[in-house]
């Protein structure tokens, strides 16, 4: 007997979830491959650009050198509400390749949406990589699960 596949097909409620998820976190979860092959998770500043995302690291980092390493990665989205099981709220992750973003390019933009990075963005420490997805796993509460592609957040 085939298993059931708990994954919905995606449809245009999952697409418009996924791009309100992306469109309105400010941080997440950025989980990478350090050089030796180990995993490692960081909590990053980030913001949605066209369906993909933008974040500002320091090389000082783990998960910069580990990006630098290997540009795959991924990007745990969405928080929990203030009521409620927090498995429960919808969630995504973003499977990613990461590169090199325009940082002066995006100055106003990050700066409007996360003001006190005032206090660090033109350290020259500090680089900016755009992560662009391949797949979205979303999670929109109980029984809500889809497979989405980088496509579908654009």
């Amino acid at each position: 007997m085939a298993a059931h596949d708990p994954i919905n097909p995606t449809d245009d409620d999952a697409r418009a979830l996924a791009r309100s998820i992306l469109d309105q976190a400010r941080f997440g979860a950025l989980a990478v491959t350090m050089p030796d092959g180990r995993p490692y998770i960081a909590r990053v500043a980030l913001l949605a650009d066209q369906g993909t995302v933008l974040t500002l690291i320091s090389t000082l980092s783990t998960h910069t050198t580990a990006l630098q390493a290997n540009p795959i990665c991924a990007v745990l989205l969405g928080e929990p509400g203030d009521k409620g099981d927090p498995l429960t709220h919808p969630r995504m992750t973003l499977i990613c390749a990461a590169a090199a973003a325009d940082k002066t390019a995006h100055r106003e933009m990050w700066l409007t949406a996360i003001p006190k990075a005032r206090l660090y963005y033109d350290f020259t420490d500090f680089l900016m990589f755009r992560l662009t997805p391949t797949e979205a796993h979303l999670n929109g509460g109980f029984g809500k699960a889809f497979r989405l592609s980088g496509d579908d957040l654009a």
